[in-house]
Protein backbone atom coordinates (compact mmCIF):
# COMPACT_ATOMS: atom_id res chain seq x y z
CA UNK A 1 0.00 0.00 0.00
CA UNK A 2 1.51 3.32 -1.07
CA UNK A 3 1.26 6.18 1.33
CA UNK A 4 1.06 8.71 -1.53
CA UNK A 5 1.12 12.27 -0.25
CA UNK A 6 -1.26 11.82 2.66
CA UNK A 7 0.90 13.39 5.35
CA UNK A 8 1.95 16.23 3.07
CA UNK A 9 -1.60 16.89 1.96
CA UNK A 10 -2.91 16.78 5.52
CA UNK A 11 -0.30 19.25 6.69
CA UNK A 12 -1.08 21.62 3.82
CA UNK A 13 -4.81 21.43 4.45
CA UNK A 14 -4.22 22.16 8.11
CA UNK A 15 -2.44 25.34 7.06
CA UNK A 16 -5.35 26.20 4.80
CA UNK A 17 -7.86 26.00 7.65
CA UNK A 18 -5.55 28.03 9.89
CA UNK A 19 -5.13 30.74 7.29
CA UNK A 20 -8.91 31.16 7.04
CA UNK A 21 -9.29 31.45 10.80
CA UNK A 22 -6.51 34.03 11.04
CA UNK A 23 -7.33 36.07 7.99
CA UNK A 24 -8.45 39.14 9.97
CA UNK A 25 -4.90 40.51 10.02
CA UNK A 26 -4.57 40.21 6.22
CA UNK A 27 -6.69 40.86 3.20
CA UNK A 28 -10.04 39.10 3.56
CA UNK A 29 -10.45 36.45 0.84
CA UNK A 30 -13.53 36.55 -1.34
CA UNK A 31 -16.28 34.00 -0.55
CA UNK A 32 -15.41 32.15 -3.75
CA UNK A 33 -11.71 31.88 -2.83
CA UNK A 34 -12.55 30.87 0.74
CA UNK A 35 -14.90 28.10 -0.44
CA UNK A 36 -12.24 26.82 -2.86
CA UNK A 37 -9.61 26.66 -0.11
CA UNK A 38 -12.01 24.82 2.21
CA UNK A 39 -12.99 22.39 -0.55
CA UNK A 40 -9.32 21.65 -1.22
CA UNK A 41 -8.77 21.00 2.48
CA UNK A 42 -11.64 18.51 2.60
CA UNK A 43 -10.29 16.72 -0.47
CA UNK A 44 -6.85 16.44 1.11
CA UNK A 45 -8.12 15.13 4.42
CA UNK A 46 -10.17 12.49 2.61
CA UNK A 47 -7.29 11.50 0.33
CA UNK A 48 -6.60 8.62 2.69
CA UNK A 49 -5.79 5.03 1.75
CA UNK A 50 -8.01 3.62 4.49
CA UNK A 51 -10.94 5.98 4.00
CA UNK A 52 -14.17 4.17 4.92
CA UNK A 53 -12.38 0.82 5.00
CA UNK A 54 -14.05 -2.16 6.66
CA UNK A 55 -13.02 -5.11 8.77
CA UNK A 56 -13.75 -7.45 5.86
CA UNK A 57 -11.60 -5.44 3.45
CA UNK A 58 -8.66 -5.28 5.86
CA UNK A 59 -8.82 -9.01 6.51
CA UNK A 60 -8.72 -9.71 2.77
CA UNK A 61 -5.70 -7.43 2.34
CA UNK A 62 -3.88 -9.00 5.29
CA UNK A 63 -4.42 -12.46 3.86
CA UNK A 64 -3.28 -11.45 0.38
CA UNK A 65 -0.18 -9.73 1.72
CA UNK A 66 -1.18 -6.41 0.14
CA UNK A 67 -0.69 -4.64 3.43
CA UNK A 68 0.60 -5.42 6.91
CA UNK A 69 -0.99 -4.76 10.29
CA UNK A 70 1.95 -2.50 11.11
CA UNK A 71 1.39 -0.41 7.97
CA UNK A 72 -2.31 -0.01 8.70
CA UNK A 73 -1.62 0.88 12.33
CA UNK A 74 0.95 3.49 11.32
CA UNK A 75 -1.42 5.03 8.78
CA UNK A 76 -4.05 5.47 11.47
CA UNK A 77 -1.51 6.88 13.94
CA UNK A 78 -0.36 9.38 11.31
CA UNK A 79 -3.95 10.37 10.59
CA UNK A 80 -4.63 10.87 14.30
CA UNK A 81 -1.65 13.24 14.43
CA UNK A 82 -2.75 15.09 11.30
CA UNK A 83 -6.46 15.42 12.02
CA UNK A 84 -6.92 15.04 15.76
CA UNK A 85 -3.83 16.88 16.98
CA UNK A 86 -3.11 19.23 14.07
CA UNK A 87 -5.29 20.36 11.15
CA UNK A 88 -8.95 20.31 12.19
CA UNK A 89 -8.01 19.39 15.79
CA UNK A 90 -10.95 17.11 16.52
CA UNK A 91 -9.58 16.38 19.97
CA UNK A 92 -11.31 12.99 19.98
CA UNK A 93 -8.31 10.96 21.20
CA UNK A 94 -7.33 11.43 24.82
CA UNK A 95 -4.31 9.12 24.83
CA UNK A 96 -2.30 7.06 22.30
CA UNK A 97 -1.19 3.54 23.18
CA UNK A 98 2.64 3.64 23.05
CA UNK A 99 2.65 -0.13 22.43
CA UNK A 100 0.39 -0.03 19.34
CA UNK A 101 3.13 -0.62 16.77
CA UNK A 102 4.69 -3.41 18.83
CA UNK A 103 1.29 -5.12 19.08
CA UNK A 104 0.83 -4.75 15.32
CA UNK A 105 4.24 -6.31 14.59
CA UNK A 106 3.48 -9.32 16.78
CA UNK A 107 0.18 -9.83 14.96
CA UNK A 108 1.98 -9.61 11.61
CA UNK A 109 4.31 -12.37 12.77
CA UNK A 110 1.33 -14.52 13.65
CA UNK A 111 -0.04 -14.01 10.13
CA UNK A 112 3.30 -15.07 8.67
CA UNK A 113 3.16 -18.17 10.87
CA UNK A 114 -0.30 -19.00 9.54
CA UNK A 115 -2.16 -18.03 12.71
CA UNK A 116 -5.33 -15.97 12.26
CA UNK A 117 -7.22 -15.33 15.47
CA UNK A 118 -10.49 -14.34 13.81
CA UNK A 119 -12.19 -11.35 12.16
CA UNK A 120 -10.62 -8.82 14.56
CA UNK A 121 -7.04 -9.98 13.94
CA UNK A 122 -5.02 -6.83 13.24
CA UNK A 123 -8.04 -4.49 13.35
CA UNK A 124 -7.14 -1.10 14.92
CA UNK A 125 -9.66 -0.03 17.56
CA UNK A 126 -10.00 2.75 20.12
CA UNK A 127 -11.97 2.62 23.34
CA UNK A 128 -13.60 5.16 25.61
CA UNK A 129 -11.50 6.45 28.50
CA UNK A 130 -13.66 4.89 31.19
CA UNK A 131 -12.65 1.29 30.40
CA UNK A 132 -9.72 -0.30 32.25
CA UNK A 133 -6.64 -1.34 30.30
CA UNK A 134 -3.70 -3.01 32.04
CA UNK A 135 -1.04 -1.25 29.99
CA UNK A 136 0.69 2.13 29.93
CA UNK A 137 -2.55 4.08 29.42
CA UNK A 138 -4.63 5.65 32.17
CA UNK A 139 -8.35 5.22 32.81
CA UNK A 140 -9.80 8.52 34.01
CA UNK A 141 -13.36 9.09 32.72
CA UNK A 142 -11.86 12.37 31.47
CA UNK A 143 -11.36 13.61 35.03
CA UNK A 144 -8.15 15.22 36.29
CA UNK A 145 -9.03 13.74 39.67
CA UNK A 146 -8.14 10.30 38.28
CA UNK A 147 -4.79 11.17 36.70
CA UNK A 148 -2.40 8.30 37.41
CA UNK A 149 -5.07 5.61 37.41
CA UNK A 150 -3.29 2.70 35.71
CA UNK A 151 -5.45 -0.42 35.95
CA UNK A 152 -3.93 -3.59 37.36
CA UNK A 153 -5.91 -5.77 34.97
CA UNK A 154 -7.86 -5.39 31.76
CA UNK A 155 -11.62 -5.07 31.82
CA UNK A 156 -12.98 -8.43 30.56
CA UNK A 157 -14.03 -6.92 27.22
CA UNK A 158 -10.47 -5.60 26.74
CA UNK A 159 -9.03 -9.01 27.54
CA UNK A 160 -11.36 -10.44 24.89
CA UNK A 161 -10.25 -7.76 22.41
CA UNK A 162 -6.60 -8.64 22.92
CA UNK A 163 -7.30 -12.35 22.60
CA UNK A 164 -9.21 -11.65 19.37
CA UNK A 165 -6.13 -9.92 17.95
CA UNK A 166 -7.34 -6.32 17.86
CA UNK A 167 -4.78 -3.51 17.90
CA UNK A 168 -5.63 -1.10 20.73
CA UNK A 169 -4.61 2.26 19.24
CA UNK A 170 -5.62 4.42 22.17
CA UNK A 171 -8.42 5.85 24.25
CA UNK A 172 -11.06 8.37 23.25
CA UNK A 173 -12.18 11.54 24.96
CA UNK A 174 -15.65 11.72 26.52
CA UNK A 175 -18.03 13.95 28.39
CA UNK A 176 -16.42 13.90 31.84
CA UNK A 177 -17.79 11.19 34.14
CA UNK A 178 -19.79 9.96 31.13
CA UNK A 179 -21.85 13.17 31.24
CA UNK A 180 -22.99 12.57 34.81
CA UNK A 181 -21.44 15.67 36.33
CA UNK A 182 -23.48 18.80 35.59
CA UNK A 183 -26.87 19.77 34.18
CA UNK A 184 -25.08 22.48 32.19
CA UNK A 185 -22.29 20.37 30.71
CA UNK A 186 -20.99 20.51 27.15
CA UNK A 187 -21.00 17.10 25.49
CA UNK A 188 -17.49 15.94 24.66
CA UNK A 189 -15.77 18.22 27.19
CA UNK A 190 -13.60 16.83 29.97
CA UNK A 191 -11.11 18.47 32.27
CA UNK A 192 -8.44 16.08 31.06
CA UNK A 193 -9.21 15.94 27.33
CA UNK A 194 -10.95 19.32 26.76
CA UNK A 195 -13.55 19.72 23.98
CA UNK A 196 -14.10 17.11 21.26
CA UNK A 197 -15.49 18.52 18.02
CA UNK A 198 -17.79 17.20 15.32
CA UNK A 199 -15.90 16.09 12.16
CA UNK A 200 -18.65 17.39 9.84
CA UNK A 201 -18.69 20.95 11.19
CA UNK A 202 -16.03 21.70 13.75
CA UNK A 203 -18.11 24.16 15.76
CA UNK A 204 -20.87 21.57 16.28
CA UNK A 205 -21.30 19.08 19.10
CA UNK A 206 -20.22 15.44 18.77
CA UNK A 207 -22.87 14.66 21.41
CA UNK A 208 -21.92 12.37 24.26
CA UNK A 209 -20.90 10.91 26.41
CA UNK A 210 -19.06 8.68 23.90
CA UNK A 211 -18.11 11.80 21.96
CA UNK A 212 -14.54 10.82 21.13
CA UNK A 213 -15.52 7.31 20.07
CA UNK A 214 -18.14 8.66 17.66
CA UNK A 215 -15.96 11.43 16.22
CA UNK A 216 -12.86 9.23 15.88
CA UNK A 217 -14.47 6.38 13.97
CA UNK A 218 -16.43 8.81 11.78
CA UNK A 219 -13.22 10.68 10.91
CA UNK A 220 -11.50 7.41 9.94
CA UNK A 221 -8.97 7.60 12.77
CA UNK A 222 -9.45 3.86 13.37
CA UNK A 223 -11.58 1.02 12.03
CA UNK A 224 -13.98 0.62 14.97
CA UNK A 225 -14.50 2.04 18.47
CA UNK A 226 -16.19 1.15 21.72
CA UNK A 227 -18.46 3.52 23.60
CA UNK A 228 -20.55 3.15 26.74
CA UNK A 229 -24.16 4.10 27.40
CA UNK A 230 -26.41 4.70 30.37
CA UNK A 231 -29.03 6.65 28.41
CA UNK A 232 -28.15 7.81 24.90
CA UNK A 233 -24.37 7.89 25.25
CA UNK A 234 -23.74 5.48 22.36
CA UNK A 235 -26.67 6.24 20.09
CA UNK A 236 -26.58 10.06 20.32
CA UNK A 237 -22.91 10.46 19.31
CA UNK A 238 -23.47 7.80 16.65
CA UNK A 239 -26.28 9.92 15.22
CA UNK A 240 -24.48 13.29 15.30
CA UNK A 241 -21.24 11.82 13.93
CA UNK A 242 -22.94 9.84 11.17
CA UNK A 243 -22.02 6.32 12.32
CA UNK A 244 -23.68 3.12 13.51
CA UNK A 245 -23.96 2.49 17.25
CA UNK A 246 -25.27 -0.58 19.06
CA UNK A 247 -26.42 -0.30 22.67
CA UNK A 248 -26.73 -3.99 23.63
CA UNK A 249 -29.07 -5.61 26.10
CA UNK A 250 -27.61 -5.04 29.57
CA UNK A 251 -25.73 -8.26 30.28
CA UNK A 252 -24.69 -9.09 26.71
CA UNK A 253 -21.22 -7.62 27.39
CA UNK A 254 -19.44 -7.56 30.74
CA UNK A 255 -19.35 -4.20 32.54
CA UNK A 256 -16.58 -5.15 34.99
CA UNK A 257 -13.62 -2.79 34.87
CA UNK A 258 -15.66 0.10 33.48
CA UNK A 259 -16.08 3.25 35.57
CA UNK A 260 -19.81 3.01 36.30
CA UNK A 261 -22.88 5.17 36.49
CA UNK A 262 -25.70 2.65 36.74
CA UNK A 263 -25.66 -1.06 37.52
CA UNK A 264 -29.15 -1.36 36.04
CA UNK A 265 -28.53 0.54 32.78
CA UNK A 266 -24.82 0.70 31.91
CA UNK A 267 -23.36 -1.20 28.98
CA UNK A 268 -20.50 -0.82 26.53
CA UNK A 269 -21.16 -1.29 22.83
CA UNK A 270 -19.75 -1.05 19.29
CA UNK A 271 -19.52 2.12 17.20
CA UNK A 272 -18.62 1.74 13.52
CA UNK A 273 -19.06 3.25 10.08
CA UNK A 274 -21.31 0.39 8.99
CA UNK A 275 -23.63 -2.21 10.49
CA UNK A 276 -21.39 -5.11 9.40
CA UNK A 277 -18.37 -3.94 11.42
CA UNK A 278 -20.56 -3.19 14.44
CA UNK A 279 -22.09 -6.68 14.27
CA UNK A 280 -18.67 -8.35 14.06
CA UNK A 281 -17.43 -6.47 17.13
CA UNK A 282 -20.66 -7.16 19.02
CA UNK A 283 -20.31 -10.92 18.68
CA UNK A 284 -16.63 -10.96 19.57
CA UNK A 285 -17.20 -9.57 23.07
CA UNK A 286 -20.23 -11.50 24.31
CA UNK A 287 -19.46 -13.60 27.39
CA UNK A 288 -20.61 -14.46 30.87
CA UNK A 289 -18.59 -12.80 33.61
CA UNK A 290 -18.77 -14.09 37.21
CA UNK A 291 -18.03 -10.56 38.47
CA UNK A 292 -21.02 -9.10 36.59
CA UNK A 293 -24.22 -10.87 37.62
CA UNK A 294 -26.19 -9.29 34.76
CA UNK A 295 -24.27 -11.42 32.24
CA UNK A 296 -25.61 -14.66 33.74
CA UNK A 297 -28.97 -13.83 32.16
CA UNK A 298 -27.41 -14.01 28.69
CA UNK A 299 -26.84 -17.79 28.74
CA UNK A 300 -28.44 -19.37 25.69
CA UNK A 301 -29.79 -16.02 24.46
CA UNK A 302 -26.87 -14.59 22.49
CA UNK A 303 -25.10 -15.31 19.21
CA UNK A 304 -21.41 -16.01 18.89
CA UNK A 305 -21.37 -14.41 15.44
CA UNK A 306 -23.86 -11.63 14.75
CA UNK A 307 -22.68 -11.30 11.16
CA UNK A 308 -25.09 -14.13 10.32
CA UNK A 309 -27.88 -11.56 10.72
CA UNK A 310 -26.53 -9.31 7.95
CA UNK A 311 -29.37 -10.04 5.56
CA UNK A 312 -30.06 -7.79 2.58
CA UNK A 313 -33.81 -8.42 2.67
CA UNK A 314 -33.92 -8.23 6.46
CA UNK A 315 -36.89 -5.83 6.32
CA UNK A 316 -39.06 -8.10 4.17
CA UNK A 317 -42.14 -9.20 6.09
CA UNK A 318 -41.14 -7.27 9.23
CA UNK A 319 -43.56 -5.18 11.27
CA UNK A 320 -41.99 -1.91 12.47
CA UNK A 321 -43.71 0.36 14.97
CA UNK A 322 -43.17 4.09 14.43
CA UNK A 323 -43.07 5.99 17.74
CA UNK A 324 -44.82 9.20 16.70
CA UNK A 325 -44.51 10.85 20.10
CA UNK A 326 -40.75 11.09 19.49
CA UNK A 327 -41.28 13.13 16.30
CA UNK A 328 -42.02 16.83 15.94
CA UNK A 329 -38.97 18.51 17.43
CA UNK A 330 -37.42 19.48 14.05
CA UNK A 331 -39.23 19.62 10.72
CA UNK A 332 -36.15 18.60 8.73
CA UNK A 333 -35.64 15.56 10.96
CA UNK A 334 -39.27 14.64 10.41
CA UNK A 335 -38.71 14.83 6.65
CA UNK A 336 -35.80 12.41 6.93
CA UNK A 337 -37.87 10.08 9.06
CA UNK A 338 -40.74 10.13 6.57
CA UNK A 339 -38.30 9.27 3.79
CA UNK A 340 -36.94 6.48 5.99
CA UNK A 341 -40.44 5.10 6.51
CA UNK A 342 -40.98 5.09 2.76
CA UNK A 343 -37.68 3.20 2.28
CA UNK A 344 -38.65 0.67 4.96
CA UNK A 345 -42.01 0.05 3.33
CA UNK A 346 -40.38 -0.24 -0.10
CA UNK A 347 -38.11 -2.93 1.37
CA UNK A 348 -41.17 -5.03 2.24
CA UNK A 349 -41.88 -4.07 5.85
CA UNK A 350 -45.23 -3.05 7.32
CA UNK A 351 -45.20 0.17 9.33
CA UNK A 352 -47.54 0.57 12.30
CA UNK A 353 -48.20 3.98 13.86
CA UNK A 354 -47.67 4.21 17.63
CA UNK A 355 -48.62 7.16 19.77
CA UNK A 356 -46.82 5.82 22.81
CA UNK A 357 -44.38 3.10 23.83
CA UNK A 358 -44.47 3.60 27.60
CA UNK A 359 -47.81 4.84 29.04
CA UNK A 360 -47.39 8.07 31.00
CA UNK A 361 -43.68 8.14 30.14
CA UNK A 362 -43.21 11.56 31.76
CA UNK A 363 -43.73 9.93 35.18
CA UNK A 364 -40.48 7.98 34.71
CA UNK A 365 -38.06 10.87 34.21
CA UNK A 366 -37.80 11.99 37.83
CA UNK A 367 -37.45 8.48 39.29
CA UNK A 368 -34.88 7.60 36.61
CA UNK A 369 -32.63 10.42 37.81
CA UNK A 370 -33.05 9.16 41.38
CA UNK A 371 -32.00 5.66 40.30
CA UNK A 372 -28.87 6.94 38.56
CA UNK A 373 -27.74 9.09 41.48
CA UNK A 374 -28.03 6.22 43.96
CA UNK A 375 -26.32 3.75 41.64
CA UNK A 376 -23.58 6.19 40.64
CA UNK A 377 -22.56 6.82 44.23
CA UNK A 378 -22.54 3.11 45.01
CA UNK A 379 -20.68 2.07 41.84
CA UNK A 380 -18.07 4.84 41.80
CA UNK A 381 -17.22 4.33 45.47
CA UNK A 382 -16.63 0.62 44.80
CA UNK A 383 -14.53 1.37 41.72
CA UNK A 384 -12.38 4.05 43.34
CA UNK A 385 -11.77 2.06 46.52
CA UNK A 386 -9.56 -0.31 44.56
CA UNK A 387 -8.32 1.99 41.78
CA UNK A 388 -4.78 3.27 41.37
CA UNK A 389 -5.64 6.94 40.99
CA UNK A 390 -4.12 9.65 43.14
CA UNK A 391 -3.83 8.13 46.60
CA UNK A 392 -6.23 10.62 48.16
CA UNK A 393 -9.02 9.98 45.60
CA UNK A 394 -10.73 6.82 46.87
CA UNK A 395 -14.38 7.85 46.94
CA UNK A 396 -16.92 10.16 45.31
CA UNK A 397 -16.46 12.56 48.22
CA UNK A 398 -12.73 12.63 47.49
CA UNK A 399 -13.46 13.51 43.85
CA UNK A 400 -15.67 16.39 44.96
CA UNK A 401 -13.01 17.66 47.35
CA UNK A 402 -10.33 17.41 44.65
CA UNK A 403 -12.46 19.50 42.29
CA UNK A 404 -13.18 22.06 44.99
CA UNK A 405 -9.43 22.38 45.60
CA UNK A 406 -8.69 22.79 41.87
CA UNK A 407 -11.64 24.76 40.44
CA UNK A 408 -9.74 26.56 37.65
CA UNK A 409 -8.66 23.25 36.11
CA UNK A 410 -11.72 21.10 36.85
CA UNK A 411 -14.62 23.59 36.69
CA UNK A 412 -13.73 26.43 34.32
CA UNK A 413 -17.13 26.37 32.56
CA UNK A 414 -19.65 24.34 34.52
CA UNK A 415 -19.97 22.81 37.96
CA UNK A 416 -20.44 19.37 39.54
CA UNK A 417 -23.96 19.53 40.96
CA UNK A 418 -24.85 15.99 39.85
CA UNK A 419 -21.82 14.62 41.69
CA UNK A 420 -22.88 16.55 44.78
CA UNK A 421 -26.51 15.42 44.67
CA UNK A 422 -25.38 11.82 44.16
CA UNK A 423 -23.11 12.08 47.19
CA UNK A 424 -26.13 13.10 49.27
CA UNK A 425 -27.98 9.88 48.42
CA UNK A 426 -28.09 6.90 50.75
CA UNK A 427 -27.32 3.30 49.84
CA UNK A 428 -29.17 0.87 47.58
CA UNK A 429 -31.24 -0.48 50.45
CA UNK A 430 -33.10 2.84 50.79
CA UNK A 431 -36.82 2.63 50.06
CA UNK A 432 -36.59 5.71 47.84
CA UNK A 433 -34.17 3.88 45.56
CA UNK A 434 -36.04 0.58 45.62
CA UNK A 435 -39.32 2.28 44.70
CA UNK A 436 -37.72 4.33 41.92
CA UNK A 437 -35.86 1.45 40.25
CA UNK A 438 -38.95 -0.76 40.44
CA UNK A 439 -41.12 1.91 38.80
CA UNK A 440 -38.68 2.75 36.01
CA UNK A 441 -37.83 -0.82 35.06
CA UNK A 442 -41.35 -2.24 35.30
CA UNK A 443 -42.90 0.64 33.34
CA UNK A 444 -40.27 0.58 30.59
CA UNK A 445 -40.07 -3.20 30.18
CA UNK A 446 -43.81 -3.73 30.34
CA UNK A 447 -44.35 -0.82 27.98
CA UNK A 448 -42.02 -2.15 25.30
CA UNK A 449 -43.05 -5.79 25.70
CA UNK A 450 -46.77 -5.08 25.68
CA UNK A 451 -46.51 -2.67 22.75
CA UNK A 452 -44.59 -5.21 20.69
CA UNK A 453 -46.96 -8.04 21.59
CA UNK A 454 -50.11 -6.02 20.96
CA UNK A 455 -49.02 -4.93 17.49
CA UNK A 456 -46.95 -8.07 16.68
CA UNK A 457 -43.86 -5.91 16.12
CA UNK A 458 -40.31 -6.93 15.24
CA UNK A 459 -38.92 -3.53 16.28
CA UNK A 460 -39.84 0.03 17.19
CA UNK A 461 -38.26 2.99 15.41
CA UNK A 462 -37.80 6.64 16.25
CA UNK A 463 -35.41 9.53 15.67
CA UNK A 464 -32.10 9.01 17.46
CA UNK A 465 -31.79 12.77 17.85
CA UNK A 466 -31.55 16.04 15.99
CA UNK A 467 -28.67 17.63 14.09
CA UNK A 468 -25.67 18.65 16.17
CA UNK A 469 -26.05 21.99 17.93
CA UNK A 470 -23.30 24.57 18.26
CA UNK A 471 -20.79 23.82 21.00
CA UNK A 472 -21.41 26.07 24.00
CA UNK A 473 -19.26 25.39 27.04
CA UNK A 474 -20.76 28.41 28.81
CA UNK A 475 -24.47 27.58 28.60
CA UNK A 476 -24.19 23.86 27.94
CA UNK A 477 -25.93 21.51 25.54
CA UNK A 478 -29.02 22.34 23.52
CA UNK A 479 -30.60 18.94 22.93
CA UNK A 480 -33.47 18.52 20.52
CA UNK A 481 -35.49 15.33 20.81
CA UNK A 482 -34.61 11.66 20.87
CA UNK A 483 -35.83 8.16 21.55
CA UNK A 484 -33.17 6.53 23.74
CA UNK A 485 -34.94 6.41 27.12
CA UNK A 486 -37.26 3.38 26.72
CA UNK A 487 -34.40 1.07 25.71
CA UNK A 488 -32.06 2.63 28.27
CA UNK A 489 -34.41 2.31 31.25
CA UNK A 490 -35.43 -1.24 30.36
CA UNK A 491 -31.90 -2.41 29.56
CA UNK A 492 -33.09 -3.49 26.10
CA UNK A 493 -31.06 -3.19 22.85
CA UNK A 494 -31.02 -0.15 20.59
CA UNK A 495 -29.28 0.45 17.24
CA UNK A 496 -28.75 3.84 15.59
CA UNK A 497 -28.10 3.95 11.84
CA UNK A 498 -27.32 7.00 9.65
CA UNK A 499 -30.53 8.17 7.97
CA UNK A 500 -29.75 11.54 6.35
CA UNK A 501 -28.47 15.08 6.77
CA UNK A 502 -29.89 18.41 7.90
CA UNK A 503 -27.81 21.20 6.33
CA UNK A 504 -24.84 18.83 6.19
CA UNK A 505 -25.25 17.55 9.76
CA UNK A 506 -25.92 13.81 10.20
CA UNK A 507 -29.13 12.46 11.70
CA UNK A 508 -29.66 8.86 12.81
CA UNK A 509 -32.63 6.52 12.99
CA UNK A 510 -32.99 4.17 15.99
CA UNK A 511 -34.43 0.65 16.05
CA UNK A 512 -35.09 -0.90 19.46
CA UNK A 513 -36.99 -3.89 20.76
CA UNK A 514 -37.24 -6.63 23.37
CA UNK A 515 -34.25 -7.89 25.33
CA UNK A 516 -31.76 -10.16 23.53
CA UNK A 517 -33.20 -9.15 20.14
CA UNK A 518 -29.87 -7.87 18.80
CA UNK A 519 -29.92 -10.31 15.88
CA UNK A 520 -33.35 -9.18 14.74
CA UNK A 521 -32.40 -5.51 15.05
CA UNK A 522 -29.16 -6.04 13.14
CA UNK A 523 -31.08 -7.63 10.24
CA UNK A 524 -33.45 -4.66 10.15
CA UNK A 525 -30.69 -2.05 10.53
CA UNK A 526 -28.49 -3.68 7.89
CA UNK A 527 -31.31 -3.89 5.36
CA UNK A 528 -32.16 -0.22 6.03
CA UNK A 529 -28.51 0.80 5.68
CA UNK A 530 -28.09 -1.04 2.41
CA UNK A 531 -31.36 0.39 1.07
CA UNK A 532 -30.56 4.01 1.91
CA UNK A 533 -26.73 4.21 2.05
CA UNK A 534 -27.00 7.49 3.97
CA UNK A 535 -23.49 7.49 5.45
CA UNK A 536 -21.04 10.01 3.94
CA UNK A 537 -17.49 10.69 5.11
CA UNK A 538 -17.16 13.88 7.18
CA UNK A 539 -16.07 17.19 5.69
CA UNK A 540 -14.12 18.87 8.53
CA UNK A 541 -15.63 22.26 7.66
CA UNK A 542 -15.28 25.15 10.12
CA UNK A 543 -19.02 25.86 10.41
CA UNK A 544 -22.33 25.71 8.56
CA UNK A 545 -22.40 28.19 5.69
CA UNK A 546 -25.19 30.56 6.70
CA UNK A 547 -25.03 32.29 3.33
CA UNK A 548 -25.46 29.15 1.25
Amino acid sequence: MKRRNFIKNSALSGLAITSIAGASSCATPSPEVEKTVIADAVTNYNNFELLETTITRLQAEYRSGAVSVEQVTQLYLDRIKSIDREGPKLNSVIEINPDAIEIARSLDQELKDGKIRGPLHGIPIMIKDNINTADKMMTTAGSLALIGNIAEKDAPIIKQLREAGAVLLGKTNLSEWANFRSTRSSSGWSSRGKQTRNPYYLDRTPCGSSAGSGAAVSANLCTITIGTETNGSIVCPSSTNGVVGIKPTVGLWSRSGIIPISVSQDTAGPMARNVSDAAILLGALTAQDPSDSKTSRSKGKVAVDYSEFLILDGLAGKRIGVWRDAFGFHEKVDEILQASIAAIEAAGATVIELEEVIPNISECYGPSRTVLEYEFKDGVNKYLASANALSEVKSLQDVIEYMDANPDQTMPFFQKEILASSQNRGDLSDKEYQDAVSLVQSRSRNGIDQTMTKHKLDAIMGPTGGPGWQIDVVNGDNYGGGSSSPAAWSGYPNISVPAGFVHGLPVGLSFFGSEWSEGQLISIAYAFEQKTKARKAPTFLPSVDFNA
